[in-house]
């Protein structure tokens, strides 16, 4: 259910309301008592991603889900080998 946001053009109180898509919108202000409720464009809620990432289903056509599937059951190169060695350190010398 969705929180819609009210404004009375009477006295100016603004405030958020809880109710079903089906409900007829609120007409009478609850602090001042008149008709005067507006219901406001809200701006809606945001993009929401949940989960650990998207899935092959998510694929518009299978072209994308076959590269996507390739991708996946490529062995990843392992840390030692595709990190660089780093050389020993040595102390500077020091030279009079």
């Amino acid at each position: 259910m969705p929180t819609y946001e009210y404004a009375c053009s009477k006295c100016g109180h603004k405030f958020e309301q809880f109710q079903s898509m089906r409900d007829e919108p609120l007409k009478k202000c609850p602090k001042c008592k008149k008709l005067g409720l507006k219901r406001l464009i809200g701006g809606g809620a945001g993009l929401i991603f949940k989960g650990s990432g998207f899935y092959i289903t998510d694929y518009k056509n299978k072209g994308m889900a076959s590269a996507a599937a390739a991708e996946s059951k490529a062995p990843a190169p392992k840390a030692a080998e595709s990190a660089p060695k780093a050389a020993p350190a040595t102390p500077p010398s020091k030279k009079k």
